[in-house]
């Protein structure tokens, strides 16, 4: 996947199908918009994702909310569609204040080449927002490119958006935000070294740090699938500040990874959680520590 980032100098030569959206959340919704454009590489498209780069509640200071996918989580969920092209497009007061008519005229069909823009209905571009389906409706002919406008996805009669999946994390209804998503929520990171106390204990455990930026569930442990390099283990992840042998008030991610005991420092890894088993909380000594982790790890098993 070619990304182009950090830029507004570029212009792509072999026409394109886009897709624009901030896909915070990379939600069935997106997923449903991205098909679109990944089925018309078979007509000769470079499938090609607009997004902007911070995301604009970020420049108008409008919601300072952790975000449920990272930016770096974006591109390895679109590289792993398929998707051929990825646009970080910098959003700064100059390209924010374009008007709707010539961002389309201007970027999508001069810079992108397109022909062919998939997006849902309640879309918003442009100056203010003011660019809507309605513009695009009127311009697809003018421009030549062809426009397909995607109804919003529903689950139990409602509308799957950022906003269900962000309620959802924070109750942490793991299980309910994978049907949601299509796939487990995921936390990319790291492998640092913590204090080594699973070591100590017989337990080893890979520790992350998660990105400033992610939106991470309540503090707890949760059933998850880990992936380093090109391998996925089955896992248990403890989310939190670990108050037993902490007092850092930083929250970590600690995973323990069944079958497994290799050197993995300095590597990036991928934690995919499942569902929810029990809170964080703070035990009186190591050894009862220990005893609930041996516990976790073996009631991990029969999940």
């Amino acid at each position: 996947m070619r990304i182009i980032t950090g830029t507004t100098d570029f212009k792509i030569l072999q026409p394109t199908a886009v897709a624009i959206g901030k896909f915070d959340g990379l939600h069935l919704g997106h997923k449903e918009l991205l098909k679109q454009i990944l089925k018309m590489k078979s007509e000769g498209l470079l499938s090609t994702i607009f997004t902007f780069d911070p995301p604009p509640e970020v420049l108008f200071g409008k919601r300072q909310a952790k975000e449920i996918t990272t930016k770096e989580e974006k591109r390895i969920i679109f590289e792993k569609m398929g998707v051929d092209i990825l646009i970080e497009y910098p959003l700064n007061e100059i390209s924010a204040a374009i008007e709707p008519e010539d961002f389309v005229k201007m970027v999508l069909k001069e810079k992108m080449n397109m022909s062919y823009l998939a997006a849902g209905y309640d879309l918003s571009f442009g100056h203010k927002g003011a660019g809507n389906a309605g513009l695009l409706r009127k311009l697809a002919p003018e421009l030549a490119f062809e426009l397909k406008i995607i109804e919003k996805v529903c689950e139990e009669g409602r509308e799957i958006s950022s906003t269900f999946i962000r309620e959802e994390v924070e109750k942490g209804n793991m299980s309910h935000v994978t049907k949601l998503l299509g796939e487990p929520y995921m936390v990319i990171g790291q492998v640092v070294h913590g204090a080594k106390l699973g070591r100590r204990i017989g337990m080893p455990t890979i520790n992350l740090l998660p990105e400033k930026e992610k939106m991470l569930p309540p503090n707890g442990v949760y059933y998850s699938r880990t992936k380093i390099g090109e391998k996925e283990y089955k896992s248990i992840t403890n989310i939190g500040e670990k108050p037993t042998v902490s007092n850092a008030k930083q929250i970590g991610v600690e995973t323990y990874l069944y079958e497994f005991d290799q050197d993995v420092y300095g590597k990036n890894a991928i934690v995919k959680l499942l569902e929810f088993k029990r809170p964080e909380r703070k035990f009186s000594d190591v050894e009862e520590l220990k005893a609930q982790m041996m516990k976790d790890v073996n009631e991990g098993r029969e999940f």
